[in-house]
């Protein structure tokens, strides 16, 4: 690419293009703070249109072109490398409808989702989705990595939240599929192409979910349990007993210990002396009854032997002030060069694979420290490591040793968050040759010049 071509599709664009210090500097990295990489420039659109002139313009220059979002995630799937020019949908955020009778929102891609989950709460309605970083992060990243988080258990990924979706195709075609139907078998569902594609197949703009009715009651509890095991068979009563549990996150003890140890914290709802920690929530339609029906099947799970102890919260407020305020770690943020692992597996091998990951990478960093965590109930633990040096010194070695235990027990090595470019000499872990020359087929198909995304997933 000349830079006469750069020069000549930036100046077509206009206002909506930056190449000031400070937006490059803001917009050369995702969380995950790895290969920072300044952007050619950054552009902003302010409608579908301006997105699909954008890409039409990179499209004819050869200008290769990186989708961003909130910069949530940690894979580095929205951090640019060299000579490449960053999409942010930051200023492409709205809540253009909510059809109470079809039970969707329509929401435009750059909208974060705090503000999505307020508007569907305004409307007397319920967006399942929710992740820690709500605030922050956009639907239209939340669809392309297929977002998990809290509530998984209950209602799916974010891909199950979707009906409809508008996408623009790295030559600047609009493809609309704004369906606000469940039942729709019209030939191909391409919206599902999409859906965690990373934006290296098309860009989301626009998007309608599903809402659901809101919960009348919500109680949230921490259990000490006698370890993974019971765990399992705690969050097993609690399905048949209750049937809407719409969260289960397991805590390993020495992450308990860690986070609640910290002043930040605050208050520690149980001892820390515990083998195992879960922390429940229970959407219910009775509220006058819920929070009893909680309390009697942890009773229950205490006089079996498989939990310990137990306490509910009172509020809302210190559901989330407290309770889950430990579950989301923030400590361990805190931690230099902190690196953080989101893989799956069958919920019965779970337990033991976090006990393996924590023991090889003890047994190579005494020094160490190494916390395992995360939504047993739908088969996703997290680990995050420090080792004590610098990522470029441990990362790949640490990266050998966690996915090649994935990989020996039929895992995914990415859970959430996507492949981005820190998994994806890791690909084949997890994917066969088959499954991959698939995907490199259907990416030459719908971006046959390579500029979306490049170097990100395969």
């Amino acid at each position: 690419m000349s830079f006469e071509l750069l020069n000549s599709a930036l100046n077509a664009l206009g206002e909506i293009v930056s190449t000031e210090p400070d937006v490059l500097d803001k917009h050369a990295c995702d969380w995950s703070n790895v290969n920072r990489q300044r952007p050619l420039a950054v552009l902003r659109p302010r409608s579908v249109a301006e997105v699909s002139a954008a890409l039409r313009a990179c499209h004819a220059a050869g200008i290769a072109v990186v989708p961003q979002g909130g910069l949530t995630g940690l894979a580095g799937g929205a951090t640019p490398q060299a000579g490449q020019v960053v999409l942010s949908l930051e200023r492409l955020k709205g809540v253009e409808e909510i059809d109470r009778d079809s039970a969707t929102m329509t929401v435009l891609a750059g909208t974060p989702l705090e503000m999505a989950q307020k508007a569907a709460a305004d409307a007397g309605l319920y967006l399942a989705l929710d992740i820690g970083s709500r605030g922050s992060c956009q639907i239209g990243g939340n669809i392309a990595t297929n977002a998990g988080g809290n509530h998984v258990i209950r209602y799916g990924m974010a891909r199950a939240q979707v009906l409809g979706l508008e996408t623009v195709l790295a030559d600047g075609t609009i493809l609309s599929a704004l369906t606000k139907v469940m039942k729709n078998n019209a030939g191909y569902d391409l919206n599902q192409l999409f859906i965690g594609s990373e934006g290296t197949l098309g860009i989301v703009t626009r998007a309608v979910l599903r809402l659901h009715a809101r919960p009348r009651s919500k109680s949230t509890a921490l259990i000490a349990t006698t370890g993974f095991e019971a765990a399992v068979r705690v969050l097993r009563r609690l399905q048949a007993e209750l049937g809407e549990v719409s969260g289960f996150e397991a805590m390993w003890p020495d992450f308990y210990r860690y986070v609640t140890n910290d002043p930040g914290t605050g208050a520690r709802p149980l001892p820390d002396t515990h083998p195992f920690y879960a922390l429940t929530e229970f959407q219910g339609s009775e509220p006058e009854r819920d929070g009893a029906r909680l309390e009697e099947c942890l009773a229950a799970a205490i006089e079996t032997g498989d939990a310990l102890d137990a306490v509910i919260a009172q509020s809302e407020r210190e559901a989330r002030s407290s309770f889950w305020k430990i579950r989301e770690g923030e400590p361990l943020d805190r931690l230099p060069y902190l690196i953080n692992f989101d893989v799956s597996a069958p919920t019965a091998q779970l337990g033991a694979l976090g006990e393996r990951l924590k023991a090889a990478l003890i047994a190579r960093w005494p020094e160490g420290l190494f916390f395992v965590y995360g939504h047993i109930g739908d088969g996703n633990i997290h680990l995050s490591g420090w080792a004590g040096g610098t990522m470029e010194q441990i990362a790949h070695e640490m990266d050998e040793i966690v996915y090649g235990e994935v990989r020996r027990i039929g895992g995914s090595i990415s859970a959430e968050h996507g492949i981005g470019t820190l998994k994806r000499d890791y690909l084949g872990h997890s994917r066969s040759p088959a499954e991959i020359e698939v995907m490199r087929r259907i990416k030459a198909a719908l971006d046959p010049k390579g500029i979306l995304n490049p170097g990100k997933v395969i």
